[in-house]
């Protein structure tokens, strides 16, 4: 009898909590229904009486942008209009001619043109002004966008009315446009005698043949170490994370798994093919904006103890995202699960609604974060991100070179430099001449930029809090003098900043005979984390410490 009452007692919780999820069900989907006929009625309402008309499709697709502002960054919407853009983000391909612009001013400025795409067939040039497109005068069109209408039909033809520095009358270039692939590593390449490099970008669906092909290629080259550059690379598909790490780790080991509210989905990813090489030694490069599906490759090769990784702690996306179809032609694509890496962590933020301005993780108080270990016991943690095995400073740059380069005067002297020189000596070894820096600072002389210099400031703070304590007056003589002395003047710091702003400059005029493959060749002298990477090959010792387990 006694028993029965025991058994009667802890069954009695149970069934009462069944009522109550059954009542709190039925009660939210009242809520449901409820605001969205609120909703509804509302819209109604605006559409009928509002003073102005209204563009019912903006309307709506701001609201449904502000609802899903309040989950997190990565719940988004895609309107119809916007599938396009979608599928070129998945696949990484889209019909068109293959040229980036920039639109400001009014103007809309080539920027940048790929490799073996309709726009290099042409003959479009970096600095290239498209003034119409089909006959269509741009500078007519209000918000216009020259991306929408340089899409099109593969094997459709676009005119193109351009104005091209240096020439008189503006030139009329027809393009054949084609499907344009955005590739997944823009460039990979020997950067010693036994160093390889690949540069990998993004995850759409090809990266991991592009990462496989660049790999073989170079091991039939010499290569002996590689250096895997993540860094800029904001994620992508989970299924070619899996397969990049698979290249390197053996088939079999867990490379990720996902745990999410709907338990059915939940699954973890092992590798399913023979790595191609398990053994060669691999520094992978990061920074804060390698997201997502790199931060699962650097994780996994760090947890693994297959290399070291350098740079800076990458950015913290621990999330999956599922994309769901919606009605007439839209889709959502939303938060679904976390992943976690071998070694147990999730390099999710722990709070990623509050961030450093670039969107990268702050620094993570040590009670918050969790230690785990790699394959050979070195304790690694979760909390925000990757941390580096070796990790280098943020490269920054002085007010002089953004204001430059937000002022585009890098790229406008380069599309002179490129007028005035047809050809120049390779990218690695391209250099200006003393004279010829002198020249661009000299031609500087009557164009429009400013900055502010960190101990201008923090004189403006200075002077802020003194007039705020009202003790300004009693040195403002002497505040006016150092404000003199401390001001920035744009020749002096032309020749202070030289080794920075030269770089810069080189780096800008490679591009536009070279384009992306150019451009990067041209930064390997000046790059921290490649220059930490070949130093680190030259010490193996070093190496091969970094991945034993402590003492």
């Amino acid at each position: 009898m006694k028993k029965y009452f025991r058994s009667f007692w802890l069954a009695i919780p149970v069934v009462a909590g069944l009522v109550f999820f059954s009542f709190r069900q039925d009660d939210r989907l009242f809520e449901i229904a409820r605001n969205l006929d609120i909703y509804a009625t509302l819209f109604k309402e605006l559409n009928a009486y509002y003073v102005d008309e209204i563009n019912p499709n903006r309307l709506i697709k701001n609201s449904i942008d502000g609802m899903l502002k309040n989950l997190d960054p990565y719940t988004v919407y895609y309107a119809e209009d916007d599938i396009e853009d979608y599928m070129t983000m998945t696949t990484g391909k889209y019909n068109g001619i293959g040229a980036l612009v920039n639109s400001a001013d009014n103007k809309h400025i080539i920027m940048m043109v790929y490799e073996d795409t309709p726009a290099q067939k042409a003959g479009l040039q970096l600095g290239d002004e498209i003034m119409k497109i089909d006959g269509i005068d741009l500078s007519t069109l209000a918000d216009s966008d020259p991306g929408k209408l340089l899409r099109g039909q593969t094997n459709s033809t676009v005119k193109l009315t351009i104005k091209r520095f240096g020439s008189q009358k503006p030139l009329e270039i027809p393009v054949s446009r084609d499907v344009v692939k955005v590739t997944n590593v823009p460039y990979y390449g020997m950067i010693s005698d036994e160093v390889g490099y690949i540069d990998l970008k993004d995850f759409t669906a090809t990266a991991s043949r592009e990462v496989r092909n660049a790999f073989q290629e170079l091991k039939g080259k010499g290569m002996k170490k590689l250096v895997l550059d993540v860094r800029e690379n904001p994620g992508g598909l989970l299924n070619m994370a899996i397969e990049i790490s698979n290249v390197f780790i053996p088939k079999g080991e867990e490379i990720v798994s996902t745990k999410g509210k709907v338990t059915e989905w939940n699954k973890t990813y092992s590798a399913y093919n023979p790595a191609l090489d398990t053994e060669i030694p691999i520094a992978v490069l990061t920074n804060n904006r390698s997201a997502s599906a790199a931060e699962i490759v650097s994780g996994v090769i760090q947890d693994y103890d297959r290399g070291v990784l350098i740079g800076q702690r990458t950015y913290g996306k621990g999330l999956v995202q599922t994309t769901r179809d919606l009605s007439y032609n839209t889709k959502m694509k939303v938060t679904t699960a976390k992943y976690y890496i071998p070694s147990g962590r999730c390099i999710q933020a722990i709070d990623y609604s509050h961030r450093n301005e670039d969107g990268s993780v702050g620094k993570v108080p040590d009670s918050l974060m969790t230690a785990f270990t790699t394959k050979n016991g070195r304790v690694v943690y979760d909390g925000g991100g990757v941390l580096p095995d070796i990790l280098t400073e943020k490269a920054t740059y002085s007010p002089l070179a953004i204001a430059l380069v937000r002022n585009r005067l890098f790229f406008d002297y380069a599309v002179k430099y490129h007028f005035e020189h047809p050809a120049i000596k390779p990218a690695r070894e391209f250099s200006l001449t003393d004279a010829e820096y002198q020249a661009f600072v000299k031609w500087l002389d009557d164009k429009e930029y400013d900055y502010t210099t960190q101990v201008e400031k923090d004189l403006a703070t200075l002077e802020a809090s003194a007039k705020k304590e009202q003790s300004f007056g009693n040195i403002q003589e002497q505040f006016k003098a150092l404000q003199a002395k401390l001001s920035h003047n744009k020749d002096n710091d032309l020749q202070l900043r030289k080794t920075e702003i030269k770089a810069l400059l080189e780096e800008e005029i490679v591009k536009h005979y070279y384009l992306e493959k150019g451009m990067k060749e041209a930064s390997f002298s000046n790059d921290p984390e490649i220059k930490a990477a070949l130093d680190l090959f030259k010490d193996m010792t070093k190496y091969n410490n970094l991945l034993k387990s402590p003492k």
